[in-house]
């Protein structure tokens, strides 16, 4: 085969020339414009349409041979020798947690699936925009829902058996395959550890943003630890007007505000842990470096990751839950 129309490199794209040539050739297998058995085209041909340098072609090839995608004969050349299988990721939103858990996920695949990446920002259109145009063109479908009446109709078009839900448990059938976090019973477990270092404060706030997508399962199950334990408690929504109060202690669903409590204890003198403290929700990476690391409660994304990339690989229905755990370090 030496028409090479169909390994177009785009132009602008902030990947290496022979990474980009790899993927056109993934993504060309996975959409059958190149099928097993086709002879792929020469290192010369595609140098000269492409115009890449020969070796920048020879070790694109070489990579592909090394995952065993292709393979070639010697005064031959190259051909296709395995299928590539996309599958469709959509988040909800890029954040530093989600990182992780993307990461995971492509890492424990096979080289020969294509992961393509969308974020609905919780918009409904935006949503059924992805869905609509993914409609059989891949292999598996891991979707993060959102809260929205319009979402399970939307879900339905998709095959059950190639659809995971992940993240949120909100619009699943009981057939349906999913990894999700535990919101509620791991949430309640993870303060009931935390209990010794709450006591240390008059009050536990739980900052809960009009702004925020957080499940309100976690608020439900906030509330019912206070009055087990006799904690004064309160539900702050309004994150703007909010001022730091000493002796106080803050469960936080939102980085943004994060950044507001440490920014208000550096101008009051206050230091975390001691006159005021923190339990933020949902590991990062940086968090364990933050004013002597911050205390959270996180399900393991890299987990959440990890089952959802079992999922895509095994033909095996999945329904797991990931369990919500406490991190302490001294913001707490």
């Amino acid at each position: 085969m030496e028409n090479s129309s169909v390994l177009e490199i785009g132009k602008g794209v902030d990947l290496p020339k022979y990474q980009q040539l790899v993927d056109a050739i993934k993504n060309a297998i996975a959409k059958k414009e190149l099928i097993v058995g086709a002879e792929l085209p020469s290192v010369n041909s595609v140098s000269k349409s492409s115009k890449l340098s020969r070796d920048t072609v020879f070790k694109a090839y070489l990579i592909l041979k090394e995952q065993g995608i292709v393979d070639s004969v010697p005064g031959k050349g190259y051909y296709v020798a395995g299928e590539t299988r996309k599958v469709l990721l959509v988040l909800d939103t890029f954040k530093a947690y989600k990182e992780v858990l993307y990461h995971s996920f492509i890492n424990n695949l096979p080289d020969n699936f294509i992961t393509d990446v969308q974020f609905h920002h919780y918009n409904t259109d935006n949503f059924k925009t992805i869905i609509n145009n993914s409609l059989g063109k891949y292999y598996k479908y891991v979707v993060m829902p959102f809260d929205n009446i319009e979402v399970p109709e939307v879900l339905a078009t998709l095959p059950n058996d190639k659809l995971l839900l992940i993240d949120w448990n909100i619009h699943f059938q009981l057939h349906n395959n999913y990894v999700f976090q535990d919101f509620g019973g791991s949430f309640y477990d993870s303060l009931v550890e935390a209990k010794k270092l709450f006591r240390k404060y008059k009050s536990i706030h739980f900052v809960y943003p009009n702004y925020t997508h957080h499940t309100f399962e976690s608020i439900q199950f906030f509330k019912k630890y206070c009055e087990d334990f006799n904690f004064e408690y309160q539900i702050v929504t309004d994150s703007k007007n909010w001022k730091v109060e000493k002796n106080v202690a803050y469960i936080s669903v939102s980085d943004r505000f994060l950044g507001q409590f440490l920014e208000q204890c550096q101008e009051m003198n206050f230091e975390p842990g001691k006159d005021v403290g923190i339990l933020s929700y949902n590991e990062t990476p940086m968090k364990k470096f933050i004013y002597k690391g911050i205390t959270v409660v996180s399900t393991d994304f890299k987990e959440l990751g990890t089952k959802s990339a079992a999922f895509v690989v095994s033909n095996e229905p999945m329904q797991i839950y990931t369990p919500t755990k406490l991190t302490i370090r001294e913001s707490l």
